[in-house]
């Protein structure tokens, strides 16, 4: 059964129906997205959350159309304004990229070409998804590096992007990923790998530029501290398939999943420097050959026996939330 939360419109911008992307290699059959469904509405931002080897980036990669063998999209709808991208051509995709939906990754030097000068890698984005002459794609993206906070912009144009700091190359990254006025972008850890001041910046300016464009985004993260300061909502994923979704205030003061309330504990106070770090008991089972039953049951404080021979499906609990546990936490409850 396929449970989403609604969003703040009947029509959504992005809507994922059971989407399944496997990858089939010689150790066996893995299944790093297996049913997952949600909504975005215009102008919404969602946290896509979980562990490392979850499914998050696979998720965004599957929509953007970058899955590459031994990967493929055995089934499902990504409906992108009502267009199945999962059916579109090669062709079709390359047209929406970048034009329309845009992702920001983790490690901006992936992004980025180091034998080309910033200016030259912003202008191939208008030279591919708009009809501006030189001129006027050289004041845009003038004007979209200032927007992100970066000073001399003409001048820092005709830069490479090692002269570049790790969080100013970032703010280039979502200048780019900007520049085309996209409608939708997926953000794969984008601030993962910056301290904690530069992180904030970014954050503050990612949330300003969504608002700015009216665009949505999809924030993949595996921290829902960062998720708790940005998202409308939040999906949470465990071994490729979704156990928690609802409202972002909802879930973080009274999730009914236990495997989310594990992810909340494990957030650090930065009041007290020296508590000590929660972190869930075990380990997240091979995905090629997940147990029988409910794949958190082995981690969970609440697993009886029912978890060991009945796959739990999402089902409405309190408050925006569905989540799919047997034994789920009740308001309050920890």
């Amino acid at each position: 059964m396929t449970i989403t939360i609604e969003t703040q419109t009947d029509q959504p911008l992005l809507e994922l129906k059971d989407l399944r992307t496997h990858f089939h290699t010689f150790a066996g059959v893995v299944k790093a997205v297996n049913g997952v469904s949600f909504k975005i509405g215009a102008g919404e931002i969602m946290g896509l959350v979980g562990e490392s080897g979850g499914g998050k980036s696979v998720v965004g990669f599957s929509i953007l159309g970058l899955i590459e063998s031994p990967g493929k999209i055995e089934g499902g709808e990504i409906l992108f304004d009502g267009e199945d991208l999962a059916k579109a051509s090669d062709e079709r995709l390359r047209e929406i990229r970048g034009r329309d939906i845009s992702m920001v990754f983790q490690d901006p030097m992936t992004s980025l070409n180091p034998l080309h000068t910033v200016g030259d890698q912003m202008d191939e984005v208008l030279r591919l998804h708009s009809n501006l002459d030189a001129d006027a794609r050289k004041q845009a993206c003038i004007k979209m590096l200032e927007s992100v906070g970066i000073s001399q912009a003409e001048e820092r144009l005709k830069a490479y992007p090692h002269q570049f700091s790790g969080g100013m190359r970032q703010r280039v990254v979502i200048a780019i990923a900007m520049l085309a006025q996209p409608r939708l972008i997926i953000a794969d850890e984008p601030t993962t790998a910056l301290d904690v001041t530069i992180q904030s910046q970014i954050l503050k300016l990612m949330r300003q530029q969504i608002a700015d464009n009216g665009a949505s985004m999809i924030l993949v993260t595996h921290d829902l501290a960062v998720v708790s300061e940005m998202a409308d909502h939040i999906t949470v994923l465990y071994c490729g398939q979704v156990v928690e979704q609802g409202k972002t205030r909802d879930i973080i003061e009274s999730p009914s999943h236990p495997y989310t309330r594990g992810l909340i504990d494990s957030i650090p106070d930065p009041t007290d420097r020296m508590a000590r770090l929660n972190q869930i008991p075990g380990n997240v089972p091979d995905i090629r050959n997940l147990p029988k039953g409910c794949n958190f049951r082995a981690r969970c404080p609440r697993a009886q026996d029912l978890c060991a021979e009945q796959e739990p499906t999402l089902k409405p609990q309190h408050n925006s939330l569905v989540s799919a546990c047997h034994f789920p936490l009740q308001p309050g409850e920890k």
